[in-house]
């Protein structure tokens, strides 16, 4: 089978630059890479394909040679020769480094873990805001070698395995493998007397304390964040961020949706049937609140301005739900005031509009059934 044009199979123009090719090559390397067809033959031929015609443009003189002769030029005994695979192409393992990671020469660096630390506080807390100590456990940096990872003095060489990447590759046919690299356990260093505190990784396991500031208005599920409080990094790497969770506990009055509370309020039935005025709670104490006559249970009272001020400044409202409390243990005389209360409203549907509607209902829906 006749071999296609290599610029028509990097899809670019014959004047294309060396930016071009790269750019080219990468991204078609990338769609056809073997780790990713999973197995599909005729993108492992593309991957070779491609492969191919890198190897000859990328290369001034052979690109050269290409140009003037065509494939004829790398044919056996010609002016070039494709070796088959990638491993000798001096480009590809820097465009490999670049798509997979890593960089042969320089030490890894890697920034230190993001920590997370769970916090209740109550509703209180949550609503004006506070100030906690916590204490975390985290790596920090050794203060022993100042995260070098080396006794003092002593000889600190890049790793020869990996040249400091911290990282080896290994090549099987078509497939790249990247692994830690087994002579400095990922750290790019050949460190000839390791630390006494640390054993050469830089980092220690420590407690430490911490004040964090709560502001007013906080609820379940908000974050703080504490930039630079978690791990330290590897290498003297930048430290991570500490991830503070508020969990704000339940409270034995108020129940809070957002900006919003709600509280349950018993009154009395004397109170509910007369009206009158009671004292309701708050989060800045107490407050009266006038009960009308004839009030029912579950009726809402809203107090503006008395719930949560949020963190944007808005003030939410309190809701307070009445429930009338029907008396209990009750004396004789007791009974007796009762008993005559409710002969005096027998028939009074004025006094008991709730009811007259409800058995009104009931009398013609049991109508309507034998009907």
């Amino acid at each position: 089978m006749a071999k296609r044009d290599y610029y028509e199979v990097l899809g670019i123009s014959r004047n294309a630059d060396e930016k071009e090719i790269k750019k080219a090559y990468k991204r078609l390397a990338m769609k056809y890479h073997p780790d990713r067809t999973k197995g599909d033959k005729e993108s492992e031929e593309k991957f070779k394909e491609v492969n191919e015609a890198y190897e000859i443009l990328a290369d001034k003189e052979k690109r050269a040679n290409y140009d003037q002769y065509g494939h004829a030029a790398f044919e056996q005994g010609g002016a070039g020769g494709f070796g088959g695979g990638f491993g000798g192409f001096g480009g590809f393992e820097d465009i490999f480094s670049e798509m997979f990671g890593g960089g042969r020469g320089r030490q890894r660096v890697v920034r230190g873990e993001d920590l997370r630390y769970d916090l209740e506080i109550s509703l209180e807390e949550a609503v004006r805001g506070t100030t906690k100590d916590i204490q975390i456990n985290t790596l920090a940096q050794c203060e022993s070698c100042h995260g070098s990872g080396a006794e003092k003095d002593s000889k600190v060489e890049t790793c020869p395995t990996c040249h400091g990447s911290g990282r080896i590759r290994r090549q099987q046919g078509f497939f790249m493998t990247e692994q830690a690299c087994p002579h400095c356990h990922g750290s790019g260093k050949k460190i000839e007397k390791p630390c006494h505190s640390c054993h050469g990784d830089g980092r220690v396991h420590k407690k430490k304390n911490l004040s964090v500031k709560i502001p007013p208005g906080v609820d379940t599920g908000n974050q703080l964040r504490l930039s630079g409080e978690g791990a330290a990094g590897e290498n003297n790497a930048p430290p991570g961020d500490l991830y503070v969770v508020i969990h704000v506990k339940d409270h034995h009055i108020f129940e809070r949706d957002g900006s919003t509370l709600y509280c349950e309020v018993p009154i009395s039935f004397t109170m509910a049937a007369l009206g009158g005025e009671i004292e309701v709670p708050t989060l800045d104490g107490r407050v009266k609140l006038k009960i009308p006559e004839g009030t029912q249970t579950g009726k809402l009272f809203r107090m503006r301005g008395k719930g949560v001020q949020a963190r944007n400044g808005y003030a939410g409202d309190l809701i307070c739900k009445v429930i009338v409390e029907t008396p209990v243990h009750l004396n004789s005389e007791q009974k007796e005031l009762l008993s005559k209360l409710e002969e005096s409203l027998e028939g009074q549907s004025k006094q008991r509009p709730k009811s007259s509607s409800f058995f009104d209902g009931v009398k013609k829906f049991f109508d309507d059934l034998t009907k």
